[in-house]
């Protein structure tokens, strides 16, 4: 079989091995063939392939006729495959990237507006439009974008540079590691087949687990950066288990699903208790310069309704529109209990990356009370593990993707922070809100809140985004929107909007490090997930805040 890049004319010819008795074979299937075998030959990512004489012995004549309507031409026993390239070439969407940077760097700065800050929007916005249209990857795009900004003297190398020293990045890092140390143990797949031998009759099943143990872990973790570092082994773990493998045409069987539903269910249980999130005490001593006293118990009260019923619709809506390969899976609670038979007992280096993970856990639950520092209680149990064998050092060399994590995100936040110093985003939101003065309160209300969801793209700090923001808001929707309405809704935002990019959130970028997610498919269902999230706490959120507060 040779397959054709429409984009840049290359070619490679690959072997493609079917066995005797082969399932069906549909157009999603041949979809994740081909993007598999795209990814082996190094072709470009989002090509519109051609591929001739896929042989196969039997015909799903129902997938024939899907393909036809979706543009395959399928002939007997033939895939011949010519499908119409409706795509742009990504050399045109980087030059538009680029021009978008360019005509913005040399538009006439805005009154207020200090002429560096608006040089590194210019260059900000171009980076994330690059990544959302596909023309670079998140990583090429933040490189340029450094590049770009020390080069110019927009900002000086210290401070461009200062992301890669950040505690909370290194967190990020080494808990990923750590997420591979308890793989490396078979803890892991142990702690994936418990999990699917009691919730497992379902991929949905599986992602609600997820969802509620990170729900019920959240009160005792500050840090859902932390907390990540829990949640994203077993997740690992569920779509290993299951077949499901990062940067295969299998990543989409379970785990892409998997793992961004986790990402949405932890801004999910950081809204849901004000100990879940850093920011949140932040923002109730803030609310409270306002007169709106939000204590432990009126924070649970006014967030449940809301936030437990996005709980349960946003896996469901994820399973609608990003679906797992496999949905049902009656046998797979039956297939688990007996490969949990089969691994008999606890080996020593289950039991050791047990107790590391334990200590681990418990050290960031308890790292406020005591002023433990959590990137070096990550240390200290990636040393543990490293001690004793179950994390080596040909480990960490096969570990790139943690390398490119730690890139591409520590740039990112080292823009985002840099726009946020340089005064851009008190410019915007202060821009926004004052065309909302005398607009009614319910306008004024939805449109502020709304707003402020959306500056997000700007940011990639939660913390950061409040700290920029959120007394603006607050006291731009004076006298119009109650304040205690107006103070709990933009608390609750401010967890919920973390899923609206990659870089939203410290803790996505775990999730996004593993493989299964590319950037471009978090961008457009972590809008969906965000705007849904936004209807709810909006429509059933604001009554109940109203009564309970």
């Amino acid at each position: 079989m040779r397959v054709y890049s429409s984009r840049d004319c290359h070619s490679a010819a690959v072997n493609l091995s079917v066995p005797p008795h082969p399932p069906l074979i549909g157009p999603d299937h041949l979809a994740q063939t081909l993007r598999a075998i795209v990814d082996r030959n190094g072709l470009s990512q989002g090509l519109v392939v051609g591929v001739r004489r896929f042989q196969v012995s039997q015909t799903d004549t129902s997938a024939c006729s899907n393909a036809r309507k979706q543009h395959y031409l399928v002939a007997n026993t033939d895939y011949s495959c010519d499908r119409i390239d409706l795509t742009v070439p990504s050399r045109i969407l980087q030059l538009v990237s680029l021009s978008i940077g360019a005509i913005i760097w040399w538009w006439p700065v805005p009154g207020g507006v200090a002429t560096e800050a608006w040089q590194l929007f210019a260059v900000f916005l171009a980076a994330i439009f690059a990544v959302v249209s596909g023309a670079a990857s998140i990583l090429l795009a933040s490189i340029v974008a450094l590049v770009v900004v020390v080069l110019t003297g927009v900002l000086d190398p210290q401070r461009a540079y200062g992301g890669f020293s950040q505690g909370f990045i290194l967190l990020i890092v080494v808990a990923f590691l750590v997420g591979r140390g308890v793989i490396n143990s078979g803890l892991g797949a142990r702690i994936g087949y418990l999990l699917v031998s009691v919730f497992g009759h379902s991929s949905l099943g599986l992602a609600y687990s997820v969802v509620a143990t990170d729900a019920l872990i959240a009160p005792a973790f500050p840090s859902n950066t932390a907390r990540s570092g829990v949640i994203y082994p077993i997740v690992y773990s569920l779509a290993e288990s299951n077949g499901s493998h990062p940067d295969s045409a299998t990543r989409k069987r379970l785990g892409a699903f998997l793992m961004l539903t986790a990402m949405a269910g932890l801004g999910l249980s950081s809204g849901l208790w004000l100990t879940a999130m850093a920011a949140n005490p932040i923002g109730v001593a803030m609310a409270a310069n306002y007169g709106v006293e939000i204590t432990f118990g009126s924070w649970l009260l006014a967030s449940s309704v809301p936030t437990l019923t996005a709980m349960v619709l946003v896996p469901l809506l994820l399973y609608k529109l990003f679906p797992p390969g496999m949905s049902k899976t009656p046998e797979a609670p039956a297939a688990a209990s007996r490969r949990l038979k089969e691994l008999g007992p606890m080996s020593g280096k289950e039991w050791i990356t047990l107790a590391t993970f334990v200590g681990m856990v418990a050290g960031w639950g308890l790292s406020s009370k005591y002023s433990l520092d959590p990137t070096a209680i990550a240390f200290l149990g990636l040393a543990v593990l490293m001690v004793s064998g179950i994390f080596t050092h040909k480990d960490i060399k096969a570990s790139g993707d943690a390398l490119e994590t730690l890139s591409w995100f520590a740039i990112l936040f080292t823009l985002s922070s840099e726009l946020d110093r340089l005064g851009f985003m008190a410019y915007v939101g202060e821009l926004l809100g004052t065309h909302m003065v005398g607009l009614g309160t319910v306008i004024t209300y939805v449109a502020l809140v709304a707003i402020y969801v959306l500056v997000h793209y700007l940011f990639v700090s939660q913390t950061a985004h409040l700290l920029a923001l959120y007394a603006v808001f607050l006291s731009l929707s004076q006298p119009e929107v109650p304040v205690e309405l107006m103070a709990m809704m933009l608390l609750l935002a401010t967890n919920f909007f973390s899923t609206i990019t990659p870089q939203a959130s410290s803790a996505n970028v775990i999730f996004m490090g593993s493989g299964y997610l590319e950037a471009g498919e978090v961008y457009r269902y972590g809008a969906l997930t965000t705007l849904v999230c936004f209807l709810i706490f909006l429509i059933i959120g604001s009554p109940w805040i109203l009564w309970v507060l």
